[in-house]
């Protein structure tokens, strides 16, 4: 991630995801030693909270950029909001898929899959799906489906997934967001993310981070390639200003 991104939509992060099969401990000491080991390499992390689900640290909203890593029952995430670089990222995040496991006694047997998401934010007013479908499928001849109905399309979320020749999955998503209003969705973006999965299991603990940092190598590519000219490019350009 660049600063460049910062040109093209309101927000831009990369997130990672760690799926085990077996439920994690929720004890208070073995979460909260992670949470310390963090935030001694952070300092800026140093808000703890508890939700329903999980348990998180976070730098506070307004800090740019805006790191957070959360538990779960059976997986570990973590993310950077607005980076100024791509290395700025991946630091904290194969940072915790280093110390993760020996904190919350993660093996390799247990890994599910590893996932890494990029994000992009687009902020839109009217109605999302009308502009998705018309920057996106315009023209196309899924569009002639839009004819069939009497009024704006109310649901338009075009998602592709593909099997890359190293095994890893790779999911191209527009997500639009409900809201009563359909017609007028202020204060909500329209979202585009790719998303990489690798399954697990694996050999050896040490493996993730050069798995993570083979999977950033390919991202990067995907987001130049297609994220960027095929979907945020299109989707940007076709907003109406002031709506």
């Amino acid at each position: 991630m660049t600063e460049s991104y910062g040109a093209l939509c309101t927000d831009h992060y990369v997130n990672l995801k760690l799926g085990l099969k077996l439920e994690l401990p929720r004890s208070r000491d073995t979460v909260l030693s992670l949470f310390e080991r963090v935030r001694r390499q952070y300092p800026g992390m140093s808000e703890f909270r508890k939700y329903t689900d999980e348990l998180a640290l976070e730098s506070p909203t307004s800090d740019a950029p805006h790191r957070w890593l959360a538990v779960r029952a059976s997986s570990v995430r973590a993310g950077v909001v607005n980076p100024s670089a791509s290395a700025e990222a991946y630091r904290l995040l194969e940072m915790v898929l280093d110390v993760s496991p020996y904190f919350l006694d993660i093996s390799p047997l247990d890994v599910d899959y590893v996932e890494v998401l990029y994000g992009f934010d687009i902020a839109a007013g009217g109605n999302h799906d009308a502009i998705v479908a018309e920057t996106l499928l315009g023209g196309s001849p899924i569009a002639g489906l839009f004819d069939l109905g009497s009024g704006s399309p109310i649901d338009c979320q075009p998602l592709v997934g593909l099997t890359l020749g190293d095994g890893t999955e790779a999911f191209f998503e527009v997500r639009t967001r409900p809201d009563e209003n359909r017609n007028d969705r202020r204060g909500e973006p329209i979202s585009v993310y790719l998303t990489l999965r690798r399954r697990g299991p694996i050999d050896e603990l040490k493996q993730l981070a050069p798995m993570f940092r083979d999977m950033t190598a390919v991202g990067e590519e995907l987001v130049d390639r297609g994220v960027l000219p095929v979907l945020v490019n299109p989707i940007r350009d076709g907003i109406v200003p002031g709506m």
